[in-house]
């Protein structure tokens, strides 16, 4: 069965910002001669490993609300040098926009059912193009 998570994005104010990030991130693993993929570490390991992996995607909820997902790849479990468990979630660098789904804050992260994810956007032109901000008043619309 598959199985996501859903985390908040501290430190992103937006789906542009995230990607930029994103893109960053794996433009320094490239030059550096590392695997090109994105990871975010976290404290507690998830134990549900294979529904995770079973084409489950990480949401992102950023300024309250979830908007974006990535695909997890892998899931690292590693002490670190403090001797405290930890993992890296594996992602794709591909951000999926999704539509707007509210959320109240919370710490770390939690399973989310596939039926409780909110669709991924589709419209007829690429959505990517339209400011963050002006796709946020498009949404409130319901006009994406």
């Amino acid at each position: 069965m598959t199985l996501n998570l859903v985390k908040l994005c501290v430190g992103a104010d937006s789906a542009e910002s995230l990607q930029a990030w994103v893109d960053y991130r794996v433009e320094q693993a490239r030059l550096a001669g590392r695997e090109e993929v994105t990871t975010h570490t976290t404290r507690m390991v998830p134990t549900r490993r294979d529904d995770l992996l079973d084409g489950g995607s990480l949401y992102w909820v950023i300024k309250g609300k979830i908007q974006v997902r990535q695909h997890l790849v892998d899931i690292r479990p590693f002490t670190d040098e403090g001797g405290i468990k930890r993992c890296d979630l594996v992602l794709e660098p591909r951000l999926i926009l999704t539509r707007y789904q509210p959320r109240r804050p919370f710490q770390g992260w939690r399973y989310l059912k596939p039926e409780d994810a909110p669709e991924d956007m589709r419209s007829a032109g690429d959505t990517r193009a339209i400011p963050d901000a002006m796709r946020r008043d498009l949404v409130e619309l319901c006009l994406l």
